[in-house]
This record gives structure tokens, sequence and C-alpha cells, in this order.
């Protein structure tokens, strides 16, 4: 299976006042987080974290060997360590099967084919939109509002009552969805994907 979170912010006390997270401390947080993947997510699946895994001084490692799911690919965050030219530093990155600053990946979604765009931030427009491309992201701890017009969907802890979402969820909430582009592209069938 496929599944998706984003800003989990292991090891980030702060957070917790910062976006209201329901846990006394850090430790409490941090292991219902991993917790919460650990549920979901088997070892053989694939999950997709779309940016701040951890907090500045956090050790990944700490938090990476205690997810089960082998396959976890990063989307960097602007708190996950990376360099001025926005690539990750060697001995974060190697904590995890891919890091990208940004990823466009090819699912099958009720034998259908699908392309999503992964980004860590939230995007008005974004590539082949108007194919019936989807877009995830994360960064907003659910401040911004669901567009229901656009085929984007935050998938960060914040939104999703701390767990990660699978590729069947989100084709639900996106199937609820009515696209209405907002540049100068009109919608094409997404048979044309």
């Amino acid at each position: 299976m496929i599944w998706f979170t984003a800003d989990t912010h292991f090891g980030h006390a702060n957070i917790i006042q910062h976006c209201h997270r329901p846990f006394a401390n850090v430790e409490e947080m941090d292991r219902a987080l991993v917790a919460n993947i650990n549920a979901r997510v088997k070892s053989g699946d694939t999950l997709y974290h779309l940016g701040d895994f951890a907090f500045r001084g956090a050790k990944p490692s700490f938090y990476r060997d205690q997810i089960r799911c082998r396959r976890l690919i990063l989307i960097l965050g602007n708190h996950d360590p990376q360099t001025a030219a926005g690539y990750p530093k060697p001995d974060f990155a190697a904590h995890f099967s891919e890091v990208h600053p940004l990823l466009r990946i090819k699912v099958a979604v009720n034998g259908s084919s699908q392309i999503i765009i992964l980004c860590h931030y939230a995007m008005r427009v974004w590539d082949r939109a108007h194919y019936g491309t989807w877009h995830l992201f994360g960064h907003s701890h659910g401040s911004l509002p669901d567009d229901p017009c656009a085929r984007s969907c935050d998938v960060g802890v914040d939104h999703n009552a701390f767990q990660p979402l699978s590729l069947d969820e989100i084709a639900t909430i996106m199937n609820r969805k009515q696209f209405q582009p907002i540049d100068h592209h009109r919608p094409e069938s997404p048979s044309e994907l």
C-alpha cells in the first residue's frame, strides 16, 4: 500500500503549543505519532513523508528506527537539514529510502494511472493540474482551508488526526472535489495523462 503524511516534527516540544496538539509533552507526542504510523503502515508498504520529519537537534535515526515501514521517501521540508542549494544533507538523507525537494509520482487508482505532485508546500497551480494531476502537501499544519475546486490535499498530521492517509483515502477526498482551473488552461480528460 501507499501512504502519505507530513509535519511530524519529531522532537519539537514547541510544536505542541504552536499547533495546539493534544499531548502533554514531546515524548508523548513522539510516541503517539510513531504508534499511529506503525498501526497503519506495514513494513512492506511505501510511506511518502512530505517534510519536517524531525526538528533541529532531534536525531532522525532515533525516530526512523522506530518506524517499521522499510520504504520511507522524504520530500524536504523547511525544517529538514539541507544545503543552501536545497539538497538534503547526506547524513540526514541516509535515514530514508529517497529524499527529494519535490517529486512527481505515477500510481494506479481504481485501474487508472494517476499522477501526483508531492511538495512540502501548497501550490495554487501545479504541473498538469488541468489534466487531472493531484497535489499533496504539508507545511500549513491544517491552517489552509480546503479548496473543493482544487485537486489538492493537506496530508499533514495536524490536519489528519495525527495519522497517515492511504492512497485510497486520498482518492476518496479527490473524488469529492469539483475541479475548476484558475490559470489559463481548460480541464482536459484524465485519460490524456
